[in-house]
Formats: C-alpha cells, sequence, structure tokens
C-alpha cells in the first residue's frame, strides 16, 4: 500500500529552549519515518505566524492525510489555527512531556497543545492529541489509524459503484438510496441493466474464454468434471462484468444475481464476483455483492480500502450458543485468496439451482474485522464487529467458514435479531476496528459495536 503522508508542522517560541526543542523535532522525524510514513512541510521549526502562513501557502498543491501540528515549545494558538483553518485533513496535536527538574520550564509543550485545542473547539473543528515522548509507539499507532481513515473519507470522495438491476423483491436490506450514500461519503452510484451484462457476456470471444479459463486452470483443479456450457457462461459473466467496470470506471458493483442468470444465461454469477473481487489475473481487487446489495459492496470497498486485500459480503446463517460459534455462508463468491491454504479450492455448482460456477471452499483461519453500513433504521449506521475464523471444516458448500466472534455467538444473535439488522455483512482478513471507528467519528457516522461491551453511539 502506498505510504500515508503527514504535514509534519513543528512549532518553537524562540523564548523557550530552542536547543532541546530541536532535538525533540528530530526525534519525532525520525520516529515517524521509521514507521514508513512519508513527511511533507517544512524542516525547521516554525517560529511566528508568517512561517506558519508561508507553510500553509507552500503545501497548498501537495496532497496528505493528516495534518500534525507538533508542539516542540510552547506557542499561543495563532500558528495553529492559521495552519488548519484551510485544510480538510484532521489535524492531530502532539505535545511532548519534560523532566519537574524544580528549574526552567524549558519547552511548556502541554500548554501549547491546550492552547490549540481551545482554539480548534471554538471554532468546531475536531482534532485528536497525544501527550507522550517522541519515541511512544502509541501515538504512532494513534497518527496510523488517524491517518488511514482520513485517507479512507478522501478515496470514497471519488469512489463509483455501479448496480446491476434490482434487488430481488422482499429484500429489503438490499436497498439502495444513492441520496444518503452520496451525502455522507460522496460515492457516486451509475445505474446498469441486466441486458447490458447479458449482450456483453454473449459477445465476448471464445478465444477471451479459453484465455481466462487457462488462468483459473491454476486455481481450481476440477473445472474439467464440471458442465462446460455454463461454466463457459459464467467466464463470459467475468469479462463482461469486468468490461463494464472498467467502461464506466467504477470502484465496485452490486449485481443482481438471480434469477436472471440461471433463466436467461444458464449459469451462475458467483464464481464471476469472486474472481472480480479477488483481482483475479493481473486486476485490482474489484468488490462485488449480490443481490444488489450496494450497501455491501460500500461495506466491502470500506474495508479492501483499510485492509489493502479482498474484501467478502456474506450470511450469517447458523449460530452454535453451546459451542460460540457463527456458520458464515454464501452461495460461492468469496475472493479465491481467502480460501484455507490447507485445502485445495474446488469449482463448484450453485447449490439450488445446480449449474457451475460457483467456488467452493473453507475460508482460511485468522483475525477477521466484520462490518455492516446497515440502514435498518432508515439512517446509515456502522455494525462493526471482530472475531477469529477457525480451522475447521467448512458448515456447507460453497464458500463458507466458521467465525468465534469476540462479542459471543449468543450476543450476537441477539443484537442480530433485536436491531434488525441486514443479512448480509462483509469481512476482511486483520482488525482494523480501530481505524472503522476513526472513519465513522470523521464523518459523524453513528456506530453500533459488536464488542465485548457492546457500545453504540
Amino acid at each position: 500500500m502506498e505510504a500515508l503522508r503527514i504535514a509534519f508542522l513543528p512549532l518553537i517560541r524562540t523564548t523557550f529552549d530552542v536547543s532541546l526543542a530541536e532535538t525533540m523535532i528530530t526525534e519525532a522525524r525520525q520516529s515517524l519515518l521509521a514507521a514508513g510514513f512519508e513527511l511533507v512541510g517544512p524542516a525547521q521549526g516554525l517560529t511566528d505566524l508568517a512561517a506558519a502562513q508561508a507553510a500553509v501557502a507552500e503545501l497548498a498543491s501537495t496532497p496528505f492525510d493528516l495534518l500534525l501540528v507538533f508542539q516542540a515549545t510552547f506557542a499561543d494558538s495563532t500558528m495553529t489555527v492559521a495552519l488548519t483553518e484551510k485544510t480538510a485533513a484532521p489535524v492531530f496535536l502532539w505535545a511532548v512531556p519534560e523532566p519537574w527538574t524544580g528549574g526552567r520550564l524549558r519547552l511548556n509543550s502541554l500548554c501549547g497543545i491546550n492552547l490549540a485545542g481551545h482554539a480548534l473547539t471554538l471554532r468546531q473543528r475536531k482534532y485528536d492529541y497525544a501527550y507522550a515522548a517522541t519515541t511512544d509507539t502509541t501515538v504512532i499507532q494513534k497518527i496510523r489509524i488517524l491517518a488511514s481513515a482520513a485517507r479512507l473519507r478522501h478515496r470514497l470522495k471519488t469512489a463509483r459503484l455501479g448496480v446491476v438491476g434490482e434487488h430481488p423483491v422482499g429484500m429489503d436490506s438490499c436497498h439502495l438510496d444513492e441520496t444518503k450514500l452520496h451525502e455522507l461519503f460522496g460515492i457516486e452510484v451509475l445505474r446498469i441493466e441486466l441486458t447490458e451484462v447479458f449482450t456483453r457476456a454473449r459477445a465476448i470471444s471464445a478465444a477471451t474464454i479459453t484465455q481466462t479459463r487457462t488462468q483459473l486452470d491454476l486455481r481450481l483443479d476440477n473445472l474439467a468434471t464440471l458442465e462446460q456450457a455454463p461454466l463457459n457462461g459464467t467466464l463470459s459473466v467475468y469479462n463482461a462484468l469486468k468490461e463494464i467496470a472498467a467502461w464506466y470506471k467504477l470502484d465496485g458493483l452490486a449485481v443482481r444475481c438471480w434469477p436472471e442468470f440461471f433463466t436467461e444465461m444458464g449459469c451462475a454469477a458467483c464464481g464471476a464476483m469472486s474472481m472480480l473481487s479477488d483481482g483475479f489475473g493481473e486486476a485490482a481487487p474489484l468488490p462485488c455483492s449480490c443481490e444488489a446489495d450496494i450497501n455491501g459492496t460500500v461495506t466491502q470497498l470500506i474495508l479492501q480500502i483499510l485492509s489493502g486485500q479482498p474484501a467478502f459480503g456474506t450470511d450469517m446463517v447458523g449460530v452454535d450458543v453451546e459451542k460460540d460459534r457463527v456458520a458464515l455462508w454464501h452461495c460461492g463468491l468469496a475472493p479465491m485468496s481467502m480460501a484455507d491454504p490447507a485445502i485445495q479450492p474446488q469449482g463448484g455448482i450453485h447449490s439450488n439451482r445446480r449449474v457451475p460456477l460457483v467456488m467452493d471452499f473453507p475460508l482460511k483461519p485468522g483475525r477477521v474485522t466484520v462490518a455492516r453500513l446497515s440502514q435498518a433504521t432508515g439512517n446509515l449506521r456502522l455494525v462493526l464487529g471482530t472475531g477469529e475464523m477457525l480451522a475447521e471444516p467448512k458448515p456447507f458448500s460453497g464458500t463458507a467458514g466458521i467465525l468465534k466472534l469476540d462479542c459471543g455467538a449468543q450476543e450476537f444473535l441477539q443484537l442480530l435479531m433485536r436491531e434488525g439488522l441486514e443479512h448480509h455483512v462483509s469481512l476482511t482478513y486483520g482488525n482494523y476496528s480501530s481505524e472503522l471507528l476513526a472513519f465513522a467519528s470523521l464523518i459523524n457516522l453513528p456506530v453500533l459495536s459488536m464488542g465485548p461491551e457492546e457500545l453504540s453511539s
């Protein structure tokens, strides 16, 4: 992933211990660079309002994820106000402690961020802060989380998602509200007719299908045993959806996968969406959700941006309270990179329609983040949880896994039904709960947390 970019802006008042302040600045810069951040901004400390204004002008054409005001010494709030008033990037204030020697107050750094925080609060500007040593790794992590959340917010403002067809009747949880998505995230939604997919799929050349098949044979070792006409249908659908995404410059798709793909094309769309979500071949991952579930695609895109890995939209289809387990399943559209490496993934047939291509494998073990952009209350909020995918046999055919949620299976079931949540959730590997909470705070998105203490905001 591309390095997070920090605008590092150190402040000094020359009546304090400038030599010590410069040492603090050097140490802080070294800690940030060692952590992998890219730093922009002046190399020297800013000592007055004119210097702060010049720094703002210099940064005007340089995009960055976070503005970090490093309070090397006390300074009044005028420089901080000038540095922050013309940027939408989140603000982080960092002060450093100094020994209580009974002698001279050499830095008075804490008082500096106190004044700055008050000034920003008066102007209704959010910020985060740290009062810690320049080598404190917890500060570096706070900065990373906030910068990641800011980059996510920026990326979503330019995102374009395609919705293919309408969600099936009775699938109210897949409802599309374009206005809310644009107002909250800046996301643009493009509607695409199913007929366009079918027309493009039927026009895919035999050579292209053969090339795709050759690549897929390297991942799935049983394609020759499947019914070949519907298998080729799925491969043509994959190429058609890939064309559409490129043509309309889309960052994700929500596809009405049934019944028309079965009745009109004679194949399953699941395998095609798995390949797209995974970034099959040399393509970038393109998150796809079934049943035209646009909020599922948004959630998958969010998780993909944060993790740098594919995300998977799935159902929670079973709860074993006694064993504290939850069964995840979907027909067969999980990204192939999520397959348990101990078990050879297979191509399969749809469990109800009995035609290929779906993916068939257990999900790999590891920590996961589970999330859902929910509209169950009529307003958008983020449902968020974490857990451990277990190395156990899959509970059902298709792409499936057994999950031990940190909140507990019983608590999850009660939350699911009491809150009337959607039947789809999304997941990616790794724990990104802190980044998601920071992102939600940036855009004022309420959170319903599936945590051990079930927090709501």
